[in-house]
């Protein structure tokens, strides 16, 4: 078996381990505001600092792997979440909800995202990349499948800080692994990349850059250069809006509010994971064969049209119309990321994953505004309805700038 196959793996556990605490903020919402009183809008608050910094932090991150090694700063990260984690058992201020949750954790997060994807993509794999791209994606919604019921069930059954606990547990546990099996290029192997018939012997890893600052912000002038680039991030963006920083962080509040219970929901967030995986892989088979502006038009385009119609779906119970929402939802939940990559990598080439960095930092900058916003509207208005009518009409907006990006030769 290639190494480049044990590399996926060790990464996907690293993602899912990091995937805990994605799955804490829409079940701990209530009891923290129950046992400190603070409103949606705050918890929204140290959620929008967490998704900001989740995706700004993704283009150093893949910069600092080109400098000091994929595995070192895979074992930093993980440790930074489960600091996070573990220690808002103690937090008593809502500005310690902030630092913890949305600054330590939030970094932490980041440097296991998208840019980590498109590193292990691009570096490890030549044949059946969108594949491998969506399947690391798709960990994500994997972990979010395995922690959201428990998450939920414990903070029911125990409270909230056992949930906590439980999150920097599942992270730590992922280090030993990562430290014993992850190397950062097919050439530490004496290897060539999947896929890649070798030509010459297999020659020394590439050499480092000076300086992984310089690098990331070299990234950012080269995609600026290109109007694609701003399509895809502006696109991409409201993915984020319409994914992590609405569904992931209100979609539970959103149901309690209609009376339906919180293992409920989260159990429906739950299933949206499990097809999440099924989804972004196939999204990731359909990459290598279909056009990829298409995918995204078509991904959109629905997305758009069942959230405009979920707020007549919510009820006390999981109605049949709301598994309709449920499955199509669950498809499409980050089936975008892996036609998004193949287009920025068409551009940008062996540079795409500190571009697309910067791309998924304006996903994650979606999210924060949605995260802070819709939690705003709902203090406001008292429900959600204002705020999925927007991300609705935001979803076609999406499409619209996938249909003005033109897909470029290798």
């Amino acid at each position: 078996m290639h190494w480049a196959w044990v590399v996926a793996a060790v990464s996907f556990v690293a993602i899912l381990g990091a995937a805990g605490f994605r799955s804490v903020p829409g079940v701990m919402m209530n009891p923290l505001h129950h046992e400190f009183g603070w409103s949606h809008g705050v918890v929204g608050l140290a959620m929008s600092v967490n998704m900001t910094l989740f995706g700004l932090t993704a283009p150093f991150a893949a910069a600092l792997m080109d400098r000091f090694g994929i595995r070192p700063v895979l074992t930093v990260a993980l440790s930074m979440i489960a600091a996070g984690s573990a220690l808002s058992v103690l937090m008593v201020a809502s500005w310690q909800l902030v630092l913890l949750w949305g600054v330590l954790v939030g970094t932490g997060t980041g440097a296991i995202s998208m840019g980590f994807v498109a590193t292990i993509a691009t570096r490890w794999f030549v044949a059946n990349r969108g594949l491998v791209t969506g399947i690391l994606t798709a960990a994500s919604a994997t972990g979010q499948l395995i922690f959201l019921p428990v998450v939920a069930a414990v903070s029911t059954r125990h409270g909230w800080r056992w949930a906590s606990l439980l999150v920097a547990a599942a992270a730590l546990a992922v280090v030993p692994l990562v430290l014993a099996l992850m190397r950062n290029w097919p050439q530490d192997k004496g290897l060539e990349p999947y896929g890649q018939a070798p030509a010459a012997p297999t020659g020394p890893a590439p050499t480092p850059p000076g300086s992984s600052f310089a690098a990331a912000f070299s990234g950012l002038q080269r995609g600026a250069r290109v109007p694609a680039f701003w399509l895809l991030a502006g696109s991409f963006a409201i993915c984020g809006m319409t994914t992590n920083g609405l569904i992931g962080t209100h979609f539970i509040p959103a149901a309690n509010d209609h009376g339906m219970p919180t293992t409920v929901a989260a159990s429906l967030l739950a299933v949206i994971g499990v097809l999440d995986v099924a989804g972004t892989i196939f999204s990731g088979w359909l990459t290598d064969r279909v056009d990829p502006r298409v995918l995204l038009v078509v991904y959109y385009t629905g997305r758009g049209v069942s959230l405009l119609l979920l707020p007549t779906l919510l009820s006390p119970r999981a109605e049949p119309s709301m598994w309709v929402f449920i499955i199509f939802y669950g498809l499409d939940w980050v089936a975008t990321v892996p036609p998004t990559i193949a287009l920025c990598r068409s551009y940008f080439g062996d540079n795409t994953p500190v571009v697309f960095g910067w791309i998924f930092a304006s996903h994650q900058l979606g999210a924060a505004v949605a995260a802070a916003g819709a939690g705003w509207l709902r203090d406001m208005k008292g429900n959600y309805t204002l705020a999925f009518h927007l991300a609705a009409g935001l979803c076609l907006l999406a499409a619209v700038m996938c249909t003005a990006v033109r897909r470029k030769a290798q």
